[in-house]
């Protein structure tokens, strides 16, 4: 191997593949923890090394030439060789400290993890752990997270996954909205209601008229990814959404809507990486959340 050959900063590198995933500086600055200026100067700096220019800046977007588009290719090869070394690595720490992220939803994050986190630190103290509220889906594969709490089953082979409960999910409303709209004796009374949209909405209406239940796009009022929000905004009485059933021990307003014709299972996932889970620390954490977790299972609400 011509080892003079290869004289580029990794540093330099990973500001490159930030940038050019992110879409911008500022963004890449956030996802690394590191200042706009930093960073500008690191791809600048890989610039002048290798002797061509990489980016087409226009105003805060950067676009890639030619030359950064076909760097792009083999530095995601690299990327994804450094965080393989840096699994197995982690991997084989035997050591109960350290630094461990959890991602969660927002109200999984905020509900359901804080008591447990208190026997984490009882049990191991030495450990530092993240909180990572987040709707998305984090790539544990790429050390977005170390462990995940999720409702879908991961499809990567390298991701090991543990059901922990399921708890379903009904349409529900405040009594004075229902009130306002009639009784309510099956579902096809609910065609002129005011729905809260997820977000994604085409979805809800497509999962609806699987149960009879034919809705139209302008009957969604208002939409949030957040189970939070949406939570608040049913409590309001500004309409009918989805959540899980669970959510009536949190207010005596709200009520489910005709639950055994609608009801949709909510499955409740631990997942971390395979090379991750034989790390000590990251076995401890994932343990107690397995244990934990399902004893909250009746003040689950997402």
């Amino acid at each position: 191997m011509n080892w003079q050959a290869i004289s580029f900063d990794w540093n330099q590198v990973r500001a490159f593949l930030a940038t050019a995933e992110e879409g911008s500086l500022s963004a890449a600055a956030r996802a690394l923890g590191q200042t706009q200026p930093t960073l500008s100067r690191q791809v600048a700096a890989l610039e002048e090394d290798l002797g061509v220019t990489l980016f087409e800046r226009a105003g805060r977007a950067m676009a890639l030439t030619t030359a950064g588009m076909e760097l792009l290719e083999h530095v995601r090869v690299m990327a994804e060789a450094a965080n393989r070394i840096s699994l197995s690595a982690s991997g084989q720490s035997q050591m109960i400290e350290g630094r461990v992220a959890i991602t969660a939803t927002e109200n999984v994050a905020s509900n359901q993890l804080p008591p447990i986190i208190k026997k984490i630190h009882s049990v191991a103290p030495n450990i530092q752990i993240d909180i990572l509220p987040s709707n998305e889906v984090q790539d544990l594969t790429r050390r977005e997270a170390d462990i995940s709490i999720r409702h879908a089953r991961p499809e990567q082979p390298d991701l090991i996954a543990k059901l922990l409960f399921e708890t379903k999910a009904h349409l529900y409303a405040s009594k004075d909205y229902l009130k306002s709209i009639g009784p309510i004796t099956r579902l096809d009374d609910l065609s002129q209601a005011v729905f809260l949209g997820l977000d994604r909405n085409s979805e809800m209406i497509t999962a609806m008229a699987e149960f009879g239940l034919h809705l139209r796009p302008e009957q969604f009022r208002f939409s949030s990814p957040s189970g939070r929000v949406l939570y608040e905004l049913v409590r309001l009485g500004l309409g009918v959404s989805i959540l899980v059933e669970d959510i009536e021990s949190y207010s005596d307003t709200i009520v489910p809507i005709l639950p055994d014709a609608l009801s949709i299972p909510i499955p409740v996932w631990l997942v971390t990486h395979r090379e991750l889970h034989t790390s000590k620390r990251i076995r401890v954490v994932y343990d107690i959340l397995a244990e934990e977790l399902p004893k909250k299972a009746l003040n689950w609400r997402d």
